[in-house]
């Protein structure tokens, strides 16, 4: 049975079972994997097509893997979505290396890919660590699905205040990609503050792989046009 526990305000925790579709998930995942194959070839580990086709290969295995609804643990599916994530986390920080390695150790002539390529690697960052929070916090989505939510990882502001919604709140995928938007431009949280050291630790790698990002790699091709 689900364990309830009553904070303060009157809020129950975990809140009761809630499915939540799977699509939007997937979908955050295929414009990943689109976005890998607009980088340019030198920043690819391997053929070009490569990588983004192992992915599509997981994403279609998870696919079958996975209900429509989310409504309970699916062991499966979460090993393949972790695995997946783990991979597109990769192929990425493998592209920002790449590019920054070609930065400091080449000429560099043509600003706009590079700024192009800054910005592609930008958003896969935003949108992989969103999926990476939405994974990892109270035990994953199946765990929060069947309203067995393990101790929170993250401190949003309607758990703080059971007045600006539900009683029954619980986050969703949309508030975990605005987390990881914040935490990329920011370089630190805003108003979700992480509670666990695993959390602290990842959102401290995103923001890491921001600052790189936007740092040395954007910031340098603005350089090479305007000069």
């Amino acid at each position: 049975m689900a364990r309830q526990e009553i904070r303060q305000g009157g809020a129950r925790y975990p809140p009761p079972a809630t499915s939540e579709p799977f699509w939007p998930v997937q979908l955050t995942i295929l414009v990943a994997i689109a976005l890998q194959l607009l980088l340019p070839q030198k920043l690819n580990a391997g053929p070009h097509w490569l990588i983004p086709s192992l992915e599509g290969v997981l994403l279609i295995g998870m696919f079958f893997a996975t209900p429509r609804e989310l409504e309970g643990e699916h062991p499966v599916r979460r090993t393949m979505a972790i695995g997946l994530t783990a991979f597109v986390s990769a192929a990425n920080v493998y592209s920002l290396a790449a590019l920054t390695h070609f930065l400091l150790h080449s000429k560099v002539s043509n600003g706009q890919e590079l700024i192009a390529a800054g910005v592609l690697i930008w958003l896969t960052n935003f949108l992989i660590f969103g999926l990476w929070y939405w994974e990892l916090d109270r035990g994953g989505p199946g765990k929060r699905a069947a309203g067995i939510d393990g101790p929170p990882d993250f401190l949003f502001p309607q758990m703080s205040d059971d007045t600006i919604e539900p009683r029954d709140w619980r986050p969703k995928l949309i508030d975990y990609l605005y987390v990881s938007l914040t935490n990329a431009t920011a370089f630190s949280p805003t108003d979700t503050m992480p509670l666990t050291g695993l959390a602290k630790t990842v959102m401290g790698f995103q923001s890491l792989v921001s600052l790189v990002t936007i740092g040395l790699i954007v910031s340098r091709a603005v350089n090479i046009l305007s000069g």
